[in-house]
């Protein structure tokens, strides 16, 4: 695992200067939970999380980094984000082993929703991930219910609270658990006005103390069963920035990357 301030110098989402290439590979289908707001998506124009062209196989991401390579030999981060979550099945882990292979100087970012996070830590260290950004929406089963109708957890839907008090839990834990392996650690947090506005500040506050490095706040994209909420303005993000930034530092400069950017 890189140190924090080789981090911070290649890698454009936690602060790179100079010009640094990222590479996403969508190489994850499914996902685990149920976001009220998140609409995964098979196309080649809407420039949002949890859209891909296609999604490919782990052999293939290998194939489609060196081509890139090509074209952008500024590539520093190799990242797994999707179009599905990254430990709902094996694809994220098994890439990143045959990127560590055929590219070991590559920086290795993964996104996730927390759920499995604890539990397959042990692959995350052994494949050598750098860099995780855990989505984090609330730590009151209350509001999260409000936010995702529920999970698949060991194959057992659980609804509503029920769902998102093991969502919570875990997620909590696994940042616990990957920070104290060593890895840098980013946290995501959708803002959507009218459920989780107010709740910012104990989000970040919490992770922080986790182990947290680094929190990324989010405006809603409407859509999907959130999509009569309101898109938060400019001073919305700004006021949530501040509260958070109170308990840990705040990225300002996020894009809703797709699952394949490059």
């Amino acid at each position: 695992m890189k140190h924090i301030d080789t981090i911070k110098n290649m890698h454009p989402c936690f602060g790179a200067e100079h010009n640094r290439g990222r590479m996403h590979l969508p190489v994850c289908p499914g996902c685990n939970i149920f976001c009220r707001f998140c609409e995964r998506s098979i196309n080649d124009y809407e420039n949002r999380p949890g859209v891909a062209a296609k999604v490919i196989t782990p052999e293939e991401a290998c194939t489609y980094v060196e081509l890139a390579l090509k074209f952008c030999p500024d590539i520093t981060v190799i990242g797994i984000a999707g179009p599905g979550d990254t430990l709902a099945s094996d694809n994220a882990i098994k890439t990143f082993e045959l990127i560590g292979s055929k590219f070991p100087n590559f920086l290795k970012c993964m996104s996730t929703n927390g759920l499995l996070l604890k539990e397959k830590i042990n692959d995350i260290v052994r494949v050598g991930i750098d860099t995780l950004t855990v989505t984090v929406n609330a730590i009151d089963p209350d509001i999260e219910a409000l936010l995702n109708d529920g999970i698949i957890y060991h194959g057992e839907k659980i609804i509503g609270r029920d769902g998102a008090k093991i969502l919570i839990k875990n997620q909590l834990a696994g940042i616990k658990a990957a920070a104290e392996a060593g890895i840098t650690i980013k946290v995501n947090t959708v803002l959507v006005k009218e459920i989780n506005r107010f709740h910012i500040k104990n989000i970040a506050k919490a992770v922080a103390d986790c182990g947290a490095s680094i929190y990324n706040i989010i405006p809603l994209i409407p859509q999907y069963k959130l999509n009569e909420m309101e898109i938060p303005s400019c001073e919305d993000i700004e006021s949530v920035r501040k509260e958070a930034g109170k308990h840990i530092d705040v990225f300002r400069h996020c894009q809703h990357c797709r699952a394949d950017a490059v």
